[in-house]
């Protein structure tokens, strides 16, 4: 189940890679580790600057977590050669393109 999962997130960077032009993936096999490289990010350094930014994000009403996701993504394009984000209007709008992608992916899966 989880090998699934990674595949339909490695899926969804490629639509997201095909959708926006500020964002490229160089293969198949980039955006299975661009893939890995982002559920580890969001795993393990997401909850610490979502806990880091909570005064912020109260008073935005969560809005910085759009923010977080954004730098979250561009990080990711940043530590992974293949992975490559424009700057960082192209990073929100990759996170939250790849946000409804994945998440409609998951939606899909939980119905099989």
């Amino acid at each position: 189940m989880l090998l699934i999962v990674w595949i339909l997130n490695a899926v969804a960077l490629l639509v997201v890679a095909y959708l926006l032009p500020g964002i490229m993936i160089a293969s198949f096999w980039s955006a299975m580790g661009a893939a890995l490289i982002l559920g580890l990010l969001n795993t393990m350094v997401k909850p610490l600057l979502i806990l880091l930014t909570l005064p912020i994000t109260i008073v935005t009403m969560g809005l910085f977590l759009l923010v977080l996701n954004g730098l979250v993504f561009w990080l990711a394009g940043s530590l992974f050669r293949g992975f490559q984000v424009e700057g960082f209007w192209w990073a929100i709008a990759g996170a939250i393109l790849y946000s409804l992608i994945s998440g409609l992916f998951s939606m899909l899966l939980t119905q099989v």
